[in-house]
This record gives structure tokens, C-alpha cells and sequence, in this order.
């Protein structure tokens, strides 16, 4: 009896666990979608889903005989009807929503999402601020556009694009995309100068778009960057094109809607003409086998009405994404059940009653398990990291050429740009250096593979303001016409031959400064760069060290460094100049000597050589002549005694001696010019304390009180080469500092003066001062102190 009611109870309960069992696994699991299936996207995203819920029905491993009962509305590009198919899902027992297809309509589902704990799944809700923690139920299973807008910065910044516009419809995706994209350009040095705002979805017009066109092609940047939906994305490049837009010298970037386009529809005629030299982005999905078999089905699926995008296998893997997680929500005991909201009883009335919303209490378990998911899809591997974001975004990187496109690269977050698929690159350390950042030749608008500049000079922008000292003196460096009023000189020339040499226009104006009567203040008009009162200088500005500190300056064009004038005697020619280079003394003692030698000769000679012999007045005679004969080696007297021999060698050195100096006295007496007072250059200058003139408006003043320490007493300024020449004949000062250049226009002149000693300061050159730029800067630096209008 005992054994016969231990089996009755062991069978009611094992059919009581097997009836337990069944009823906690639902026949059903209801999911729904919202898709405006007119769009190309959303023509895609219903054939995949469809087959993704065939596929897992078919397999009955993967729910147990639970079957996904998959519902889909119709958005009709409308926001509205979007909002209201969400509510019909919510109140039908639902237990995740695939989409919307928009941003907009996302941010306000969402909210109710978070309330009645539905998960809602979307691949082209892609704004940023969607991945956010107020909204825990919103999953993008597409990398969002905060890694598109990175890529589109890393690429400008690779180009070396600094400033560009944004074409969009103002709408909610758009917006917050563009503004991710300006906060990652800003992180690059990079920034966008305008944004031509359209409306939104179908509301833009024609008219509308060919209007802000019109102004974007009166601006200085070239580098256009169009994020829009598909429709209105044409539309806007089929109105650049009627502009010109498309010619050389743009740059035109899509952003993934282009890519959609390509690969679903034939592109032809006046759609491929707009589009030609576009770069655009599409979403990277790995080769793989599962992902050639579902290309080899597409005809089949599709009736080959139209081509597969990555789209359409993000839809697929998010349906298998929502099965993956209720096949471990039911294998973990949980149980498709919803209960009512307190709160909205009472709400609502006709067709739609808000009190029959009901929160699905698994969604929090649900929703768990779709972000724990680690598996490998259509799309690659499916994972998410803490910001529920994709793991491993990345994306190809497409030129369009004719009727298709050229892939040139890709880009990761994992490494950036480069011409190596990104899967190669994950089995290597992250590199981001500017030298692995890469990509294949352009073929940019117009058919040209050089690099367009991206920018030029805005029509509605002013001209550069140039200016340029006014002159008193030395006007062959710059100088006005008066009768012409056109500006000329050495300076002008130099600039006019550099822009005549760029390969496009440079509107510019001269703005003379100075008041006509003395040589401007060069200080000032430095000044006048830093405090935006002019955009550059033309003129002879030297470069000293504290106008490096507030400009840059071009490459040299004058090489200068401070010299030292002073005003030389000439003296008197006179028949007796011939005796100037010995004294008086030194006449007398030679005079002495010649005298001394002959004798000393005599003494040694006369008695043994006939020569020396003979009548005491012949003696007498031979002794001077012998003497004085030495000078010109004429002596024809032989000497015959050894010590004879030996003064005479000894005195012909000496003779020698005398006459090289006599002759180079003589010269240089007859030839150069004698300093007066003796100045041998600064050195000497300083130490004689005599009073130097400067050139009015010079840094020479401040260098020589505040560097070399000359007091301001000493120095007296001077304005013109004819106040050079007359202060230094008159003595009222003993030289002049100045520049090279001026100082050797100045000698041209004035004959009767002399540079003396060396060059100094030579690190000084003449330069075009910007105030923009870097060090060795062109006129492309200048232009950035110009704005398209004045503020």
C-alpha cells in the first residue's frame, strides 16, 4: 500500500512539473516594427526582418516551439503615425519593438519604452544623444553617428581640412549628429563655419535647398558636408549641380545615406552626374560565410526588386538579436507576462485606451540579456560595450566614380584610417599616429586627382588689409605716387611677384600709415597687426625680438644688419708728398747712414782696391756715390776685402728693408682715404662718446640705448640721407647707425662717406610680417585674419 502511493505521488508530480513546463514556455512571443517602408532603408529592413523570423520559426533549437509573431506599421514618413503604431505595440502585449526608423519619433517612444519596460531596438535611430542614460530602453544595433561624425573628422583632418559647412535638414537625427561632429572637429582644430539649415524630411522644397546653396557658394570654404535622408540628399546635390558646385576645386562629403543609395538603386543620368568625386561612409560588416549565403538568397527574398545594404543585415541580426535574448529569458524560467499600470486607469477614450498600456514585467530581464549578448551575426561580432554602444565600430570609406564608387579605405575607432580592413588590424596594437592614418588616391569633383585647397576667397568676404608705411625718405623701398596715387617700391614689387606667382586671385588694399612728414613709427604698425586693425604688412619692417612675440613673418627678402657711417678726409695732393711716409728723423738718419757706409767701405777697400784710390776729391766722391748708389743697387765699385763684402750684404737687407716700406707707405698714402675722428666701427663708436644719429621711426634707437646701453643724449635722430650728409659734415654727430639696405642706397650718393667695421645685428632680415600663421609662413597664412564679413 505504501509503495503503491509513493508511485501515484511520484507520477502526479512529474506531470504536474512536465504541465508546469509547458505552460510557462507562451506558444507566441509578439514583436513588432516601425519603418516608413517607402524609404530604401525601409524596403531593405522588411525583407530581412521577414526572413530573420522565418529563419528562427524554422529552427526549432532556438525558441522551443515558440514561434516570433512578428508585426510591422508603416510610419509613412510620418512622425505622428510612427508615435501612434508604438502605442498600438504597447498595448497588444508586445514584448520588444524593432525601430523607428527616425530620431524624432525615438526620443519620444523611448519615454514610454522606459515606463512600460520595452526594449526597443533601432539601426537607423542613430542620433547620440539616443545612447544616453535617459533612455535605458533604447538600443542601437548600428554603430551610432557619434562614430560617423569621428570618422568625418579624422578624415578632414587628414586632408588637411580646417574649416567647413554642413548642409542638413534641421531635424532631431541631423541635429545632434552635427553637433557631434562639431565638438570632434573642435577636438582636431577644425571647425564648421556655417550650417544651412533646411526643413525638415519632405518639407524641404527645391527652392529652399537651390537658396542656401546659393549662399554656401559665396563663402570661402569649399569643404561641403551634406547629412541628410536620401530624398532630400539628392535633391541637394542635383541642385549643386545646376550651380556649378560640383566643379573643381569642392570638396563634397556624404554621409551614409549616399552609400544606401549606391547600393540599392541604379544610379544614371543627372543623379550620377550630381554625385560625381563624392567621398562617403558606409558601415563596415566582415566578409564571412554566413554573410555570402544570405547575398546568394537576397534575389530570391527580395524578387530582385532591390539590392541588399549593410542596413538590411543589421535588420536581419537584430531580429536573431531579439531571439537570442527570449530563448535565455525562457531558458531561465522567465515568463511572458504583463501587468497594469495603476497610474493610467481611467486614461485615454475612443479607439485608443491609454489604461490598457501594460508593463511587460520581464523587459528588465529582457533587456539584460540583450546587452550581456556576445554572438556573431551577418554584421560581424554583436556585442556591447558600458555605453551600449556597438563594440568595434567601423566603416568603408567610398569615392563615387560613373555610375558606382571606389572603396579607398576604411575607418575603425580602433586604429583610424587605412587601406587594411579592420579585422587585420585588431590582431595588432592600436595605432593612431598621423604617419598609419591612410587612405587610396581621390578622384575628387570636377575628375581631378589633386587635392582640391578647400577654400577660396568668399565673394560677400572684404578685402585684405595691407598695410604699408608712408615714407619721407628713402623711397625707393616704398613710396606713393602723388599724381597716380599708386603705391610703388622695391618692397611692393616683392609682394605683388608672390601673389602673382599663387594659382588664384588675393583681393587686397594698402593702407598707408604715417603723417607725410616724418618716417612712420614701425613699432606701431606692428601693433596695429596684433589689434586687428590690419590683416598684414607690406613695407621694410626688420625683425626684432619683440615683434616676433605678437607676428609671424614670411621667409626673407632683404638680408640687413646695423652698420656704422662715418665721414672720411681726403687729403691735399702736394709736389712733395713723396716725403710723407718717413719723418723728418728718420730722413736724417737714413740720409746718415748711406753716408756712414760709404765711408765705412772706403775704409775697408781703399788699400786694397782700386776702385777707392786716386786724388782725395775723387775719394770724396766715390764714398758718396757709393753710399747713396746702395739704394737702387746701381753701385758699380767691386768690393774685394771679405769684411767689405759682409757690410755691404748686410746694409743692401737693410736698403731692401727701407724701400718695401717707403713704397707701401707711399701708396697707401696717395690712395686711401683717412678716417676722421678714428672710428673703426661700433666697438670704438661707443667708447668715444661722441653723439650718434638714428634714422627716425628705426628699432636702431631702442637697440643702441637698450642693448648696447648708449644713452638717449648721444643719440640724435635724423630724418632723410640729406640729414645724414649734413650732420656729418658739420660735426654735429661723428657717425650713423643704421640698416644695410638704407645705409648702401645712402653711399650711392654721398661718396664723401664710409661704412666702418663690421656688420652687426645680423639676424635681423627684412620679412613681411602676418600676424597669422607659422614661422616660415606663405600668403595662404594671411588669409586667416581675414572673415567672410566684418564684425
Amino acid at each position: 500500500m505504501n509503495l503503491l502511493s509513493l508511485l501515484v505521488l511520484f507520477s502526479c508530480l512529474f506531470v504536474g512539473g512536465f504541465s508546469a513546463d509547458k505552460v510557462s514556455r507562451p506558444e507566441f512571443v509578439k514583436i513588432g516594427s516601425i519603418f516608413s517602408f517607402g524609404t530604401i532603408i525601409g524596403k531593405v529592413a522588411k525583407i530581412a526582418m521577414k526572413a530573420a523570423v522565418e529563419d528562427v520559426n524554422s529552427d526549432p533549437t532556438i525558441l522551443g516551439g515558440t514561434k516570433l509573431v512578428f508585426s510591422m506599421h508603416d510610419s509613412n514618413y510620418s512622425g505622428f503615425l510612427g508615435i501612434i503604431g508604438g502605442l498600438k505595440y504597447m498595448e497588444t502585449n508586445t514584448v520588444a519593438i524593432i525601430g523607428p526608423q527616425a530620431s524624432g519619433m525615438a526620443h519620444i517612444l523611448s519615454h514610454l519604452a522606459n515606463e512600460l519596460h520595452i526594449p526597443m531596438l533601432s539601426f537607423t535611430a542613430l542620433d547620440p544623444s539616443l545612447a544616453s542614460l535617459q533612455y535605458p530602453y533604447f538600443i542601437q544595433t548600428a554603430p551610432n553617428d557619434l562614430f560617423q561624425m569621428t570618422a568625418i573628422a579624422d578624415m578632414l583632418s587628414h586632408f588637411g581640412y580646417r574649416e567647413v559647412v554642413v548642409v542638413y535638414p534641421d531635424d532631431e537625427q541631423n541635429r545632434g549628429s552635427i553637433t557631434a561632429l562639431g565638438e570632434k572637429l573642435a577636438e582636431r582644430s577644425c571647425r564648421i563655419t556655417y550650417k544651412a539649415l533646411l526643413s525638415p524630411e519632405a518639407l524641404a522644397t527645391s527652392e529652399e535647398i537651390m537658396n542656401e546653396l546659393v549662399k554656401v557658394s559665396m563663402m570661402e570654404s569649399r569643404v561641403i558636408i551634406v547629412s541628410a535622408f536620401a530624398v532630400i540628399g539628392l535633391k541637394i546635390f542635383r541642385a549643386a549641380n545646376r550651380l556649378r558646385m560640383m566643379d573643381r576645386g569642392y570638396v563634397w562629403i556624404a554621409t551614409a545615406w549616399l552609400s544606401t543609395v549606391l547600393d540599392s538603386t541604379m544610379v544614371s543620368g543627372e543623379v550620377a552626374k550630381s554625385i560625381q568625386g563624392v567621398l562617403t561612409f558606409r558601415p563596415h560588416t566582415p566578409d564571412s560565410e554566413r554573410k555570402k549565403a544570405f547575398l546568394a538568397r537576397w534575389d530570391e527574398l527580395s524578387n530582385s526588386s532591390i539590392r541588399l545594404n549593410p542596413y538590411g543585415l543589421y535588420a536581419y541580426d537584430t531580429v536573431w538579436m531579439i531571439a537570442s535574448a527570449v530563448k535565455v529569458f525562457l531558458e531561465n524560467g522567465g515568463s511572458i507576462s504583463f501587468s497594469n499600470i495603476s497610474s493610467l486607469n481611467g486614461l485615454g477614450g475612443g479607439t485608443l485606451s491609454l489604461g490598457s498600456l501594460s508593463r511587460f514585467d520581464g523587459g528588465k530581464q529582457l533587456l539584460s540579456n540583450i546587452l550581456l549578448m556576445n554572438t556573431t551575426g551577418l554584421t560581424g561580432r554583436i556585442a556591447f560595450d558600458s555605453d551600449k554602444s556597438m563594440i568595434r565600430p567601423a566603416y568603408d570609406v567610398l569615392n563615387v566614380i560613373g555610375n558606382g564608387y571606389r572603396q579607398i579605405g576604411y575607418w575603425s575607432n580602433y586604429s583610424g584610417l587605412s587601406v587594411v580592413p579592420p579585422e587585420v588590424l585588431y590582431t595588432k596594437p592600436p595605432n593612431r599616429s598621423s604617419s598609419s592614418q591612410q587612405l587610396r588616391g581621390v578622384v575628387w569633383p570636377g575628375g581631378t586627382t589633386v587635392k582640391p585647397r578647400g577654400w577660396v576667397f568668399p565673394h560677400n568676404g572684404r578685402q585684405l588689409r595691407i598695410g604699408v608705411p608712408d615714407r619721407v625718405s628713402y623711397k625707393a623701398f616704398i613710396s606713393k605716387d602723388d599724381s597716380t596715387n599708386e603705391i610703388h617700391g622695391y618692397c611692393i614689387d616683392v609682394f605683388l611677384a608672390a601673389i602673382n606667382l599663387l594659382p588664384y586671385a588675393v583681393p587686397h588694399e594698402f593702407i598707408l600709415f604715417g603723417n607725410k612728414h616724418d618716417n612712420p613709427n614701425y613699432a606701431e604698425l606692428v601693433n596695429m597687426i596684433a589689434s586687428n586693425e590690419l590683416d598684414a604688412v607690406v613695407g621694410d619692417v626688420a625683425i626684432v625680438t619683440d615683434r616676433t612675440k605678437i607676428v609671424d613673418f614670411t621667409q626673407p627678402y632683404i638680408e640687413s644688419g646695423l652698420v656704422v657711417v662715418a665721414p672720411v678726409r681726403k687729403l691735399n695732393s702736394s709736389p712733395w708728398a713723396f716725403l710723407r711716409p718717413f719723418t723728418l728723423t728718420m730722413w736724417a738718419v737714413t740720409g746718415a747712414f748711406f753716408l756712414i757706409v760709404g765711408a765705412v767701405i772706403w775704409i775697408l777697400e781703399h788699400r786694397i782696391n782700386d776702385d777707392f784710390r786716386g786724388p782725395p776729391k775723387k775719394q770724396f766722391i766715390t764714398i758718396l756715390w757709393f753710399g747713396f748708389s746702395t739704394m737702387f743697387f746701381a753701385h758699380r765699385e767691386n768690393t774685394l776685402s771679405t769684411l767689405g763684402r759682409m757690410v755691404l750684404i748686410i746694409w743692401l737687407f737693410v736698403v731692401l728693408i727701407i724701400t718695401s716700406s717707403y713704397t707701401a707707405s707711399l701708396t697707401s698714402i696717395l690712395t686711401v682715404q683717412q678716417l676722421a675722428p678714428s672710428i673703426t666701427g661700433i666697438e670704438s663708436l661707443i667708447k668715444s662718446h661722441h653723439r650718434i644719429g638714428y634714422q627716425v621711426g628705426s628699432f636702431a634707437e631702442n637697440y643702441l640705448n637698450e642693448e648696447l646701453s648708449v644713452p638717449k643724449s648721444r643719440l640724435v635722430p635724423l630724418g632723410s640721407p640729406e640729414d645724414y650728409a649734413d650732420a656729418l659734415k658739420t660735426g654735429r654727430v661723428a657717425a650713423v647707425v643704421d640698416e644695410r639696405p638704407y645705409i648702401d642706397l645712402f653711399l650711392s650718393y654721398y661718396c664723401t662717406f664710409q661704412a666702418v667695421g663690421q656688420e652687426f645685428t645680423k639676424s635681423i632680415s627684412k620679412r613681411l610680417p602676418t600676424s597669422h600663421g607659422h614661422v616660415y609662413c606663405n600668403l595662404n597664412t594671411i588669409r586667416k585674419r581675414r572673415t567672410s564679413k566684418d564684425t
